[in-house]
């Protein structure tokens, strides 16, 4: 399996976010890559490539070209104004206030185009989260061109950014990037299944209304777990979305023993829709030790999700989300990709 990722996503390197009430060091760092490319190498997992430059065109395809460009001059305004160090948001357009018109401030932009304030934006975030897009966008290119299978090692990850904000340590949501970019060439039905332990809420909010993408997210509940506003199991979709979403909230603590079950109902509505391609939104955060997440898998597991996976009989891009515990991740992602091969 090909695995595609570029030196330029390291480049965001975040030293706090605010957890718990508190600033701390922050989680999704560079060496979450860097351990993940070392496991790749080591058990020879297959060639590793750099993505082409596939341009703007792809990302405005499905995000807001205000938000955008945002992202692009974020740290050209942030520096007009004073400001050093990384950027954290303190107000949002909630309920009775008004998104629009977007604040000409830095800081009323940063509320604008945000879901929280846990995720740092600095002088390279825009470099690095581009060149996540574009690792996706490359991965699904090698599976549109007859591939099995490829590994879009994405960092940072996509999932929770919507069409116009960001948050949960996503900028660019690079699952609906690759799933539209598949569209657009030629795939009739693309299905995503989501697996990190987060619901992607960007994903679903991106494609809530459509028939073209199926959404699938198994998650821990929102009523106690990040993002906390969405991914309830009466989220089906909306108008000509209508049942093409579908979400699996699971009580924390559940181990594999009570996920399989799930992914199994998951995969059944998957050869149901009958997609060209899948998508795997690739959380590996469901790992027992993972010091943010609340499910149980042991690293073991992780090689009975990729063997499932792999029963689906869809040619399918991996792009991985969360995950870490930096120390077992890069363990934890072979293990899914090797069995997945396997099959």
């Amino acid at each position: 399996m090909k695995t595609v990722f570029a030196d330029t996503q390291l480049l965001h390197a975040p030293r706090h976010e605010i957890s718990d009430g508190e600033l701390k060091p922050a989680v999704e760092i560079p060496s979450r890559a860097e351990f993940v490319l070392k496991a790749i190498s080591d058990r020879k997992l297959g060639e590793i490539i750099a993505p082409e430059d596939f341009g703007l065109a792809p990302l405005q395809k499905v995000h807001d070209a205000g938000y955008l460009e945002f992202l692009e001059r974020f740290w050209e305004k942030w520096q007009a104004a004073g400001r050093t160090s990384e950027a954290f948001p303190f107000v949002w357009p909630v309920r009775s206030l008004r998104a629009d018109p977007v604040p000409n401030h830095i800081d009323g932009q940063l509320g604008r185009y945000s879901m929280d304030a846990g995720t740092p934006l600095g002088e390279n975030t825009w470099l690095a989260a581009k060149a996540s897009a574009h690792t996706a966008l490359a991965a699904a290119k090698i599976v549109n061109e007859g591939a099995a299978s490829a590994f879009g090692l994405c960092r940072p990850p996509g999932h929770h950014a919507g069409s116009d904000f960001y948050g949960g340590y996503c900028f660019l949501n690079n699952a609906a990037i690759a799933a539209q970019w598949l569209r657009d060439n030629g795939a009739e039905r693309v299905a995503i299944l989501d697996v990190d332990c987060h619901h992607g809420n960007g994903t679903q909010s991106i494609f809530y209304d459509r028939s073209d993408v199926l959404f699938l997210s198994i998650h821990a509940d929102p009523r106690e777990e990040y993002p906390y506003f969405l991914g309830h199991a009466d989220e089906t979709g909306t108008k000509g979305g209508k049942g093409y979403t579908r979400n699996w909230p699971l009580a924390l603590g559940t181990d594999w023993a009570g996920y399989a079950p799930v992914l199994d109902e998951a995969c059944h509505w998957l050869k149901v829709f009958n997609p060209d391609y899948l998508v795997v939104s690739l959380g590996l955060d469901c790992f027992e030790n993972d010091p943010i997440s609340g499910l149980k898998f042991k690293t073991e597991d992780f090689s009975k999700l990729g063997k499932r996976l792999a029963q689906a009989e869809v040619p399918t891009v991996f792009l991985m989300e969360g995950g870490y515990a930096v120390d077992a991740l890069g363990t934890n992602c072979v293990n899914v990709l090797e069995a997945f091969e396997a099959v």
